[in-house]
């Protein structure tokens, strides 16, 4: 049976009057796109084309082909001009899922300024720190923080994520003012503000150091 490809040759022979224009037309090679339309002949039971060595002109049978063909030809030429205009400028829904805190500093920032170069893009956009499944929820993208487990899924780092851990404010000015002002993340100490046994009176308050690995990079994406 004649596929779409075959009709295409026909019509863009037509139109060119020859096998070697529709052929550079059609990106094709002269003998591929006479022996489509040999095909169509053939399938169809009729001869479409008179034939000489320069040109070919339509028979009866192929005019009326062409006729009633012509219209779906153009709808999928019109199409192809569709796709080829989608490719150059991004069009469509973007359906994205973002952290809470990350997404609302960083990512929406991102966001408006892409719908500014793009204004044919509409966004949905979500923000949650739990894990979610593209597929079953319908996203096309999320953005998370860590490494991205083995799946089927492709991921790509669009940034880099640097967590620290620092005294409260009243900690590190007492300790300021007595000339230990913490200087580095394994300095820090972090104060619970229970008081130790036996210095309920005088206010005390537990310490307990923080070691470097405290300070964490991590990546996201």
């Amino acid at each position: 049976m004649a596929g779409v490809q075959t009709f295409l040759a026909f019509a863009e022979t037509v139109k060119r009057g020859s096998f070697a224009e529709a052929a550079r037309e059609l990106g094709l090679s002269a003998s591929a796109v006479a022996k489509s339309v040999g095909r169509l002949e053939a399938d169809l039971g009729l001869r479409l084309f008179h034939r000489t060595t320069r040109q070919v002109t339509l028979t009866s049978e192929g005019h009326e082909l062409y006729e009633r063909c012509r219209r779906i030809v153009d709808e999928i030429e019109a199409l192809r001009d569709d796709a080829s205009g989608a490719r150059a400028e991004p069009s469509g829904t973007l359906r994205l899922n973002a952290p809470i805190v990350l997404g609302r500093m960083a990512i929406v920032p991102a966001l408006a300024a892409l719908v500014r170069r793009y204004p044919k893009i509409a966004l949905e956009v979500g923000f949650s720190d739990r894990y979610v499944d593209l597929v079953r929820e319908g996203l096309d993208a999320v953005v998370r923080i860590g490494h991205l487990p083995d799946s089927t899924l492709v991921g790509r780092r669009i940034g880099d994520q640097t967590i620290i851990v620092v005294p409260p404010r009243a900690t590190s000015g007492s300790a300021g003012r007595r000339g230990r002002r913490p200087t580095s993340p394994g300095t820090c100490a972090l104060r619970s503000g229970t008081p130790r046994r036996g210095a309920r009176d005088r206010g005390s308050s537990r310490s307990a150091s923080v070691p470097s690995s405290a300070c964490r990079h991590r990546r996201w994406s």
